[in-house]
């Protein structure tokens, strides 16, 4: 794709994959309002996704389908409604956007959390707890039994206890046995669990779609402010989509070269070109309803290793 300016790249974006309006709120919440305070005025909200070609009929659809979900709570003042991440769904939302940003480090210890349901679940339930672990990175290894040789004990048990099986699973951490000389090397059970060609795909396509922005912007263009926040908003929605379906194994695990490894460095490397500019954008638009609206804190400034 040829690439004369931001304006031309965002236009070609925009038109060749439209992200998902309620999808986007999502995204902008966690990467725009969450470091500003968490709340935001619907006005503000509508201000900021203009750019993406959300009208205002749309993003009140998103908002209050977003509401429905559980994943918004929205307040009212008058005639004004603000909205922000509801907290039933705080824990799990941050923890997703603690995942996005985080640098590609966990290595495997030479052990596996397995996670076995016997025949104590109901079917809806089973469904259900299938859904979450398959989220947060576990593999069906065999037969009831989902496995990840790099299980956050903390995730899990949150988990447990929001689908209620806690005391209807069996959980247990395995290694090899020292000396063993019969079986397969339990490294070998990446191959039953996951299938990585869908995640992989997805970083070389998000690799093809930000390459062209990033060689612009080292050519020395400079984004003005609103069109920074909109790079940095697809940046964002983009490598998010694909990250939160990445199982997160750990690097010894993964095939090689693993394109996850190069999308970060990419996805990192833009953010920082963009996230200062985009800075601006965001507190003049939520000022407008609030001049109250805080810096970014520290927690921001953390994010891909450190922006400063």
């Amino acid at each position: 794709m040829k690439t004369l300016n931001s304006n031309e790249w965002i236009a070609h974006f925009l038109a060749s994959d439209p992200p998902r309006s309620k999808s986007l709120v999502m995204t902008i919440f966690g990467d725009a309002i969450v470091p500003h305070g968490g709340v935001v005025w619907l006005g503000s909200l509508i201000e900021l996704l203009a750019p993406f070609g959300v009208n205002d009929r749309l993003l009140r659809t998103s908002v209050f389908r977003l509401a429905q979900e559980g994943w918004l709570a929205s307040q009212r003042d008058g005639r004004r409604s603000s909205y922000s991440i509801a907290p039933e769904s705080q824990a799990r939302f941050a923890r997703a956007q603690r995942r996005i940003y985080a640098p590609l480090h966990v290595h495997w210890d030479g052990n596996w959390t397995l996670v076995m349901s016997g025949n104590s679940l109901g079917a809806a339930e089973r469904t259900l707890l299938r859904k979450e672990l398959v989220w947060e990175g576990y593999g069906l290894v065999s037969a009831g039994v989902f496995g990840h040789p790099a299980g956050n004990p903390e995730t899990l048990d949150e988990l447990l206890a929001r689908t209620g099986t806690r005391d209807k699973l069996f959980i247990c951490h395995a290694g090899e046995m020292p000396g063993a000389r019969n079986g397969r090397p339990l490294r070998e059970m990446i191959d039953e669990g996951w299938d990585l060609s869908g995640v992989a795909g997805g970083y070389r396509q998000f690799i093809g779609q930000f390459e062209p922005l990033l060689a612009l912007l080292r050519g020395g263009h400079q984004p003005e402010p609103e069109q920074a926040f909109v790079i940095r908003s697809l940046l964002t929605h983009a490598y998010r989509r694909v990250q939160l379906h990445d199982p997160q194994l750990p690097v010894e695990l993964l095939p090689e070269p693993w394109p996850g490894a190069a999308a970060y460095e990419l996805a990192r490397e833009l953010y920082r070109m963009v996230a200062g500019a985009a800075e601006q954008h965001i507190l003049a638009v939520l000022r407008r309803e609030d001049e109250a609206t805080a810096e970014a804190g520290g927690d921001f400034y953390q994010r891909f290793g450190g922006l400063q």
